[in-house]
């Protein structure tokens, strides 16, 4: 084998051995709550807002590749380096706003899980203590490489809602029509929606899970290329399954004038209108995407959590050496999934204010992020470069103008 060839393979295989964190947080993006804003806004507006898909991949590559390359310089998470520099005060009243809003989110993923098998006639007192002891086990019980491993299926399997999107028959030159000259109308609803698409994108939680992610898998600088393309695959994979969602519920709801309210309504309205397999195939992914995410979400609440206050923390240890995480862990997956086998659980209630206090926590952490990678006592020569900084912080005030509207927008009477 000549040496060209095997300089080549080896490339693939140091590169197959890196991809894991870029292309797993990506993937999340696409959970309960994320695919319920793309079939709402896709089932009211058909193709004219999957335009807004491309500002959000470009918020996603940017926030995501300075996050990793802060957690391969300093090796320590982003809690850890939040609480070292901010102090302990201002971090305990960051990460208490997280955690609660993660138990809401978490609580969302569960709700995600039970509407899903709901399709397949499986009652929620069944489908939700089955995964939530499944999602326990596979972390409590795993090693980071096992459940790396499992994640990465998880994501692969997401680009199931192709099938659905084709099923439906979309009209292509339309949709190239409406990415190419976007367009949209100006209404409290519309704007919320673009809001809601460009949001879903991005949660402060995210952050915590890459830093700690690229930190467990032991990642260094000389592998930062590889790292680069793990993110930038992720962030293809995330957009592109939500492309398929929206064209999915444009295709066939929009054109038939049926209205949703969650996921869930968009895999039962399918079935009329594409067949019952391809209703099955988007409540499957719904079910895929829910799990997934129930795994991450309070996986990377636990890790920055307990970074955050001195704890240990990694799935690679035992319960004995890191027994606050496993407690947090299993604490915050036993209150999501208990919430939602509470009759009439006010669901939407929790969902809205996991949202606002996502909203408001977001530019905060976001900041601290690029503070600190701009910081040369802890990046040194890694600092960011005046393009990073130019596009990261015309992100994070992109997203402060976008939170402050959401979080306003109520009271204009934006609902409307």
């Amino acid at each position: 084998m000549s040496k060209n060839k095997k300089s080549i393979f080896q490339k693939i295989g140091l590169f197959l051995a890196i991809l894991g964190p870029g292309i797993i947080t990506g993937s999340v993006d696409n959970d309960a709550g994320g695919i319920t804003t793309y079939s709402v806004a896709a089932a009211i507006y058909g193709y004219s807002l999957i335009w807004t898909l491309i500002p959000s991949f470009i918020v996603l590559v940017v926030i995501q590749e300075m996050n990793a390359r802060m957690g391969i310089v300093t090796g320590k998470g982003l809690a850890d380096l939040i609480r070292e520099n901010a102090g302990v005060k201002i971090t305990f009243f960051i990460f208490i706003g997280l955690l609660i809003a993660d138990i809401g989110n978490t609580t969302t993923e569960f709700a995600g899980v039970a509407g899903s098998m709901e399709v397949f006639g499986v009652s929620k007192y069944i489908s939700v203590p089955i995964v939530g002891f499944m999602v326990w086990f596979l972390v409590v019980k795993g090693t980071y490489k096992i459940a790396e491993r499992i994640f990465l299926l998880f994501s692969i399997s997401l680009l199931m809602y192709v099938v659905s999107a084709i099923m439906g028959k979309p009209h292509w030159g339309e949709i190239g029509h409406s990415i190419i000259h976007p367009q949209m109308e100006l209404s409290a609803r519309s704007i919320s929606m673009v809001i809601g698409i460009i949001g879903t994108t991005i949660a402060p939680w995210m952050q915590f899970y890459m830093q700690s992610s690229v930190i467990e898998k032991g990642l260094k600088m000389k592998q930062y290329k590889y790292t680069l393309i793990d993110i930038i695959v992720g962030c293809v994979a995330t957009v592109v399954v939500a492309f398929f969602i929206m064209v999915a519920c444009a295709s066939t709801l929009h054109e038939n004038g049926v209205q949703i309210n969650e996921a869930k309504d968009a895999a039962l309205a399918l079935k009329p209108l594409a067949g019952a397999f391809a209703s099955q195939v988007f409540a499957f992914g719904l079910f895929i995407a829910s799990i997934f995410s129930a795994t991450i979400l309070p996986l990377a609440t636990a890790f920055y959590v307990c970074e955050a206050f001195g704890f240990e923390a990694g799935i690679d240890k035992k319960w004995s050496e890191a027994k606050e995480f496993y407690i947090l862990y299993t604490g915050i997956l036993i209150v999501g999934a208990a919430i939602i086998l509470i009759p009439q659980a006010p669901l939407i209630l929790i969902s809205l204010w996991s949202q606002i206090i996502n909203g408001m926590l977001l530019p905060v952490v976001l900041i601290c992020m690029i503070l600190l990678v701009n910081n040369k006592k802890i990046m040194g020569k890694y600092v960011n470069k005046l393009t990073n900084n130019i596009i990261g912080w015309g992100a994070v005030i992109i997203l402060i103008a976008l939170s402050l509207i959401l979080l306003l927008m109520p009271v204009f009477g934006g609902g409307n």
